[in-house]
């Protein structure tokens, strides 16, 4: 009998899609199902974004540079120039999403075994990414009391080993929505300036800031050979098929190295640099309505989920999640059965259960991820769907 590969079955299933196939015969059932469990925006892509890529002329769909078109580099050069990265078009990679640049990070700085320190929970598919280049995630441990701020010094470093290379964050968070600051920030450059690490940074949500400003790993100093930012334009401008990132570090070798994995994939994908490029370009408030309206968004959605009994949400800094605890047994369960055997005037909700955002065993097993991502009439009939759903729920704590 044919054998599946170790990586094959070590490979997590997603946390945010496994319960697609539910939410679907929930809808063939005639039921309306409020998506709260994936950062898809309904917020519509710049119509100036897509009129490039429809208005684009050429006789060729060519390959592009293995590094991305070198037009498309040089305006982002200009763009990270307004959040205070600087930064030249060399050391910029595109990527295909932000997926394949934190894949590539692991490939580049990483051998097979070695460790990255993430502060839990974290984007599931940093799982899946790891397993892929054969690394071993170590799970760092932040807690919902204190809003899932970072860990303590002390605790990090209790986790280094030989084997550990690098330390992985998102900022803002996805899935808690934390906004580290400054202060934290520099604990971290300590961190790996003392030890030797790389510090990948994560900054997909970087416009999404509420309270507070984004740090960004490459604004602290002394540390250049050290940082390696993964970005995308998915949630900036709405864009999330077109699967657009970039791979940005000042480390001319590992540039280097990066850029033999670019070539063996050979390009990113040519129509999405177009409307990355063209996205450049939106004017310079185009974020202003995006952000109001997002924060609108969390503000109703925290406020419906702490006034409900026995729940409890912190309220996010950034980006568009929140992690909120429930009076429940167990998320998996909760979350299935909602979509199996609940509904509220024929409508529910579907979560995404925060056990798989953890790396340890057990934790998160109260806890849901909400992805705010529905217009503000939507969010109060799901909260309206989730109030009741805790009023009858089998597994209810007391």
């Amino acid at each position: 009998m044919l054998q599946i590969s170790k990586r094959g079955i070590d490979m997590p299933a997603s946390p945010i899609r496994k319960l697609v196939p539910f939410a679907e015969a929930a809808k063939k059932r005639g039921t309306k199902v409020y998506h709260l469990n994936i950062g898809q925006p309904d917020i519509e892509t710049p119509k100036m974004v897509l009129d490039a890529v429809r208005h684009s002329d050429f006789k060729v769909l060519e390959y592009s540079h293995s590094a991305g078109n070198e037009s498309y580099r040089k305006k982002l050069v200009g763009y990270y120039k307004t959040v205070g990265i600087d930064v030249n078009e060399k050391q910029i990679i595109i990527t295909t999403g932000g997926s394949e640049a934190i894949l590539f990070g692991f490939m580049a700085c990483l051998d097979a075994g070695d460790e990255v320190i993430i502060p839990e929970p974290f984007y599931a598919n940093y799982n899946g990414f790891a397993v892929e280049a054969g690394v071993t995630v170590v799970p760092i441990t932040s807690y919902i009391e204190n809003g899932f701020a970072l860990p303590p010094i002390e605790d990090i470093e209790a986790k280094i080993t030989p084997r550990t290379k690098a330390i992985v964050i998102c900022n803002p968070n996805n899935p808690t929505g934390y906004l580290y600051s400054a202060a934290e920030m520099e604990q971290l450059k300590n961190i790996i300036l003392k030890h030797n690490l790389y510090l990948f940074s994560d900054e997909a949500y970087r416009e999404f800031c509420y309270e507070g400003t984004q740090i960004s790993a490459l604004h602290l100093t002394g540390v250049d050979d050290h940082v390696v930012i993964m970005d995308t334009i998915s949630k900036r401008y709405s864009a999330c098929g077109g699967r657009i990132g970039a791979f940005i570090t000042k480390n001319q070798a590992l540039l280097d190295a990066t850029m033999k994995f670019a070539q063996a994939r050979l390009s990113p994908p040519s129509f999405a640099q177009i409307a990355g490029e063209a996205a450049i370009d939106l004017p310079a408030n185009y974020f202003d309505d995006t952000k109001a309206e997002y924060k609108s968004r969390r503000d109703l959605i925290v406020t419906r989920l702490n006034a409900m009994e026995g729940v409890f949400c912190p309220n996010p800094g950034g980006a568009f999640y929140a992690i909120a605890k429930l009076p429940i047994d167990d998320a998996d369960t909760f979350c299935q059965w909602l979509l199996e055997d609940f509904a509220f005037e024929n409508q529910t909700v579907m979560l995404a259960p925060a056990t798989g955002f953890y790396g340890t065993p057990g934790l998160g097993k109260q806890e849901v991820r909400l992805a705010y991502v529905l217009n503000l009439e939507d969010i109060n009939k799901a909260m309206d769907c989730l109030e009741a759903a805790l009023k009858v729920y089998p597994g209810l704590i007391k």
